[in-house]
């Protein structure tokens, strides 16, 4: 007994030894307290005025997760092209806000400081852009682009100008993947030379199908307005409007909605920036409805100056749960719902641990488990999903809180101190290029290669 008492006093202090903030062993739960950098603003300070772009479900979301705590943010516009979205998204800002039928007439709004864009991809860049030429602050929706051209020419317009820039990835503010940063910057892997990071969903709205509003018409979108960014211009389309992303005209199918969720949380944590070469296959298995884009994609980026490959797998017809793995020499992460490290049994860095008994391989080295569950047995794929990526809470001062809030938060804090988002302008080139690597490995049946130089996939 005395020698297992021993054991586990070695154990705690191992743990204890290879991170900042104090590791808990299986079954224990995070307790030390988290700065979001989300705190609310001084009552004092003058309110940030805002406008949004484009009112679906993501906007309302947005406009939501924006009211939770004060920010002292005021919403003085709103534009949206279906009338319904419009009413709605005008009642919700508030009392301020005034209704826009164009963008541009928000963007020369001289009340208006920042925009919040989500709209679909098409329209990302040309939006963004002439809020930065405008002086606007930015928070994009992703992926970034549709295109790599304007992922670079939106790049230019959001330096020159000088606007604080916020790419919508709040998987950055989730506890977990900053623990799993702090881990790996600390060794505890040792070596690392494969990635493997899924997306896997199943049902009508995850897949993409849901036809939404029976109201919606021609008469009340402005689908002329819709598809102006279009190479090719088709009459009205309730699939085509609610379900964009199955589209090349107007989406970034798995790779740029998708995919792009999972790199830029492994970006955050490795600091990978853009692959040398990536090659993308896929196919249209199980979504017979008339789309375009695959519903099964797989790709595989190689990084060879970090002697590191990154793999993604995503499907639209499955809702099993498949989580990331970081596989090092000595020891694997592995991020999902929770966040647990294993120790590899060849490993050369534990050896004397794992014979002393210090360590079981058989065993998790560190479990962080979610202190908060809000998705229960029959909650759909979707659900499942968003909550094992960390896209609505992370656990944060002794309670849950929604990403989207502190990413908004970020935003809106470097407006007023002239500071660098976490998802800036930066990580929003390599995220966008990376989709598009991808996208162009798929659709041209071969491996692309990203020339440094010149900034293009070749």
């Amino acid at each position: 007994m005395g020698s297992k008492i021993r054991r586990n006093i070695r154990r705690r202090d191992f743990l204890a030894g290879i991170a900042s903030i104090p590791l808990l062993g299986a079954s224990h739960e995070i307790s030390k307290k988290r700065s979001s950098g989300g705190s609310s603003p001084s009552k004092k300070s003058n309110p940030v005025r805002l406008g949004i772009i484009g009112f679906g479900s993501r906007g309302e979301e947005l406009v939501s997760a924006s009211k939770l705590e004060d920010l002292n943010v005021e919403y003085r516009g709103v534009c949206e092209i279906f009338n319904s979205r419009m009413e709605r998204g005008v009642s919700m800002a508030g009392s301020e806000a005034r209704d826009y039928g164009h963008y541009i007439e928000l963007l020369e709004s001289n009340d208006i400081d920042a925009v919040i864009i989500a709209t679909p991809d098409h329209w990302h860049a040309r939006m963004a852009i002439d809020a930065a030429n405008r002086g606007k602050h930015i928070y994009l929706e992703k992926c970034m682009t549709r295109t790599p051209g304007e992922a670079k020419a939106l790049r230019d317009a959001v330096k020159k100008n000088n606007v604080v820039f916020q790419l919508g990835h709040q998987g950055r503010q989730r506890d977990l993947n900053q623990k799993a940063r702090e881990l790996i910057a600390k060794g505890t892997l040792g070596e690392i030379t494969l990635v493997e990071t899924t997306t896997n969903r199943n049902d009508p709205l995850s897949g993409w199908t849901i036809l939404g509003d029976e109201k919606a018409s021609g008469g009340s979108i402005d689908w002329e307005q819709f598809q102006e960014p279009a190479a090719v211009k088709v009459p009205f389309s309730k699939e085509r409007y609610y379900g964009w992303r199955n589209y090349w005209d107007y989406g970034t199918g798995i790779s740029g909605d998708l995919l792009t969720n999972e790199f830029d949380t492994m970006n955050m944590i490795l600091d990978l920036g853009i692959p040398e070469s990536a090659i993308a296959t896929g196919g249209l298995y199980a979504h017979r409805d008339g789309r375009e884009v695959p519903d099964v994609f797989n790709a595989s980026f190689e990084y060879p100056g970090k002697e590191l490959t990154l793999l993604y797998s995503g499907t639209l017809a499955s809702g099993i749960p498949r989580g990331t793995l970081v596989m090092g020499r000595d020891a694997t992460l592995e991020l999902g719902r929770i966040l647990s490290v294993w120790v590899d049994k060849q490993s050369i860095k534990y050896k004397s641990r794992i014979e002393s008994g210090i360590i079981d391989p058989t065993s998790p080295l560190v479990n962080y488990l979610k202190p908060i569950d809000s998705v229960d047995a029959v909650s759909s794929a979707t659900s499942k999903y968003f909550a094992d990526r960390g896209l609505e809470l992370t656990y944060s001062g002794g309670r849950a809180v929604n990403t989207t809030y502190l990413h908004l938060a970020e935003w809106i804090r470097c407006i007023r101190t002239g500071s660098t988002t976490s998802c800036n302008i930066e990580r929003g080139f390599e995220e966008a290029m990376v989709a598009h690597m991808a996208t162009i490995s798929y659709l041209e049946g071969r491996k692309v290669r990203w020339d440094a130089a010149t900034e293009r996939i070749i």
